[in-house]
């Protein structure tokens, strides 16, 4: 055998010392660590049906039978068995369970597979798999069960990285963008693009190998024409992106305005609870407060900052500098004004330092009488838009929520038709392949030779593949699947 071959099922290029590790059959605890109704252990590979008969005891067995390896029938087809994990060597029963056998290449990982559904106790899965280990199987690494299914060809590497972002999803939303990436969303998309690239690759070939056979001639503006069109689609992808990551990552909404104007009132409204302390007492809150949140299916961490203000107090300087921080770091502000009072210094500073961050402004306390100049606060801000709110009655907490959502899904964009990119790695390599045809289509307008054009399409159509997986190297590869967690 040569130094390097194709894994059947995905065209990767495995090392032997890769191949001999795939070929080892591999157990995990794939259920969270902790007490719970029932736990799982998974093993994959194999030796997964003899190891299972090692420890698995179906129920009707008594005596000196239930010591003795299980029948093949009684464990395959598909078929949960009930019955007990018992080290035969040890004369010792260590738990009553449920055990299943699946057959690959149907399965998970596409390799032989088996489950054993004990109690959710930690003592007993610990035992459970420290028998199997001892049997001959290998603790799986970090995401090892989910790279065998990488390999096996059943997932590629996008609807892979789908699988860890489900895992940890926080809202509803989350979890949808996530299954729609596993369902093959991107994926598809990716592999229409590079096509498309691919065939603009044979024609531009066709024309520097062979410029004298009778072929339809390929010109400059074709090129140009068809790396803009392709272009256009990973453009308006990136531009989503920014929308993906929001929904996987969550929103962080930070509430400015000085002391006493409503902020902490504005942060419980949006909690539904008694979260911030409320008084009519300037500056109670003193420090940040983080609390995480879903708006309208939407990941939100809300962030009430202490009232700006000058002040020598030390303690309030020091919440008040950490409230500028939480500017930086923040996706979107949202600025509380107080409706019953005039305008003052520090609101006009803060009027004047909301910048390119999108923001909302808020005039609260709109049950009293209202003493602030709306037209003041637009001549600082023209393009302000403004949302009148009472906390007392909820008033104006549902345009909030609104404004929130179509930060998310910008212009028309809607997560159903629509696909969103969250990945980082993802977002970075359609980058670099959107880079890459601009430079390409200012190539061919400016007349260079295909030889030089053709190399920056090539490159596009590489940084596209290891999206998927097809271009890829066992760096990427152990750095993706690090990510997960044992067990999966």
């Amino acid at each position: 055998m040569c130094g390097l071959h194709c894994y059947v099922g995905r065209g990767l290029l495995i090392r032997p010392a890769e191949e001999r590790q795939m070929e080892d059959t591999i157990a995990a605890i794939s259920t969270a660590y902790g007490e719970g109704g029932i736990g799982i252990v998974r093993i994959s590979g194999e030796e997964a049906l003899p190891l299972l008969r090692e420890v698995f005891v179906p129920a009707g067995s008594k005596g000196n039978e239930g010591r003795k390896i299980a029948s093949c029938e009684e464990l395959t087809g598909r078929v949960m068995r009930y019955g007990h994990i018992f080290d035969r060597e040890e004369d010792r029963l260590i738990d009553e369970c449920m055990a299943v056998f699946l057959k690959g290449p149907k399965t998970y990982t596409t390799e032989d597979m088996a489950e054993i559904y004990c109690h959710g106790s930690v003592v007993s899965l610990k035992n459970t798999l420290e028998l199997i280990l001892k049997k001959g199987a290998r603790l799986a690494e970090a995401g090892e069960f989910t790279r065998r299914a990488f390999l096996g060809g059943r997932l590629d590497l996008s609807q892979a990285e789908a699988v860890i972002d489900m895992i940890k999803a926080r809202t509803d939303t989350g979890y949808d963008m996530a299954m729609a990436q596993l369902e093959g969303i991107l994926s598809m998309k990716i592999r229409d693009i590079r096509k498309e690239l691919l065939d603009l690759q044979v024609d531009i070939t066709v024309n520097i190998d062979y410029p004298e056979e009778d072929i339809e001639e390929i010109t400059l503006k074709n090129v140009a024409d068809k790396i803009s069109s392709i272009d256009d689609v990973l453009a308006e992808i990136i531009e989503n992106s920014r929308s993906g990551r929001m929904i996987r990552e969550g929103i962080r909404l930070a509430i400015a305005g000085r002391p006493n104007v409503g902020k902490s009132s504005l942060m419980n409204a949006m909690l539904k609870e008694e979260r911030a302390i409320v008084t009519e007492i300037p500056g109670t809150t003193r420090d940040t407060i983080e609390e995480a949140a879903s708006i309208r299916g939407l990941p939100v961490v809300i962030i009430d900052t202490a009232g700006i203000h000058d002040t020598e107090d030390a303690v309030e300087v020091l919440g008040i500098r950490r409230s500028r921080e939480a500017f930086e770091r923040a996706d979107f502000i949202i600025l509380v004004l107080d409706g019953s009072e005039t305008l003052r210094e520090e609101d006009r500073k803060l009027l004047h330092q909301m910048g390119d961050k999108p923001y909302q402004i808020i005039i609260n306390k709109m049950d009293l009488e209202q003493q602030l100049d709306e037209a003041e606060v637009r001549r600082i801000l023209p393009q302000a838009d403004i949302i009148h709110t009472t906390m007392s009655t909820g008033e104006g907490i549902d345009k909030i929520e609104e404004r929130i959502e179509a930060l998310v899904y910008s212009g028309d964009l809607h997560q159903k038709d629509s696909i969103l990119v969250s990945n980082a790695r993802h977002v970075d390599l359609l980058r670099r392949a959107h880079e890459d045809l601009q430079r390409g289509k200012a190539m061919a307008l400016r007349g260079e030779p295909l030889e030089l054009i053709e190399v920056d399409v090539r490159s596009a159509y590489d940084e596209l593949g290891q999206i998927i997986g097809e271009t890829v190297s066992d760096d990427v590869l152990d750095e993706v699947f690090s990510r997960f967690c044992l067990g999966k």
